[in-house]
């Protein structure tokens, strides 16, 4: 794939709930990540509790693939955790003082991999930091876990883009993407389950790509599960 700077098919098929407009009484957590040299530059999760959220991301000014069919574009998309990583985040929130205080490790030395920034706001609390490598190591995997939802979401715009403009770049797309789930460097399918239902359905794509498609349906599993 050109991105990398990075059964049954009705429990994937989620409705995802808009989160509340009205004042917040429940916690919420926000994610951000940002770094002008990938694409795209800067992503964000809002995250409540249920698992229940909301993704948005901008494309930046890094050089793009002049070969890429599929253009850098924004996201903004209603989500949903798995729920182990949702309540691993809360959990680790509220055991670290909501976030607040330096959460990085201060090793200048280190490569630049994009800041990333977590905000806590709930009626038990508030707080926020932000590293770039974070110095507490489960902090980091939360901060990477993200990253993989983040990735298997970007996918799913460039999906969504190739199966009405591009269908002849779905195969290698989803070839990369199950290289990607199986080396857990994507994660939370079940978020672009709709897009690979419309490639795995549509009789114009080739077979090989629409028995992709459905190979990776097979592994959205549910909120409540991890997918493996």
């Amino acid at each position: 794939m050109r991105m990398h700077r990075t059964l049954s098919l009705l429990p994937c098929l989620l409705v995802m709930p808009a989160l509340p407009l009205a004042a917040q009484t429940t916690a919420r957590i926000v994610y951000t990540f940002e770094n002008p040299q990938l694409q795209p530059a800067r992503y964000s999760f809002t995250i409540e509790e249920s698992g229940a959220g909301h993704f948005t991301s901008q494309p930046g000014n890094a050089p793009v693939d002049a070969s890429d069919d599929v253009y850098p574009a924004p996201v903004d998309r209603d989500i949903r955790l798995d729920r182990p990583l949702s309540a691993e985040l809360f959990s680790y929130a509220r055991a670290h003082s909501f976030f607040q205080g330096r959460c990085d490790n201060g090793n200048s030395h280190l490569a630049f991999t994009g800041r990333k920034t977590f905000s806590y706001q709930g009626p038990d609390g508030h707080g926020s930091c932000d590293f770039v490598w974070a110095a507490n190591p489960e902090l980091q995997r939360l901060s990477d876990d993200l990253g993989s939802v983040a990735l298997t979401l970007e996918i799913g715009r460039r999906l969504d883009v190739e199966v009405r403009h591009d269908r002849l770049g779905l195969d290698a797309e989803l070839e990369s993407l199950e290289d990607l789930v199986k080396d857990r460097r994507a994660a939370g399918l079940s978020n672009i389950a709709a897009e690979l239902q419309v490639i795995a359905q549509d009789q114009d794509v080739m077979e090989r790509a629409r028995k992709r498609a459905l190979a990776l349906l097979s592994k959205c599993g549910t909120p409540s599960s991890r997918s493996n």
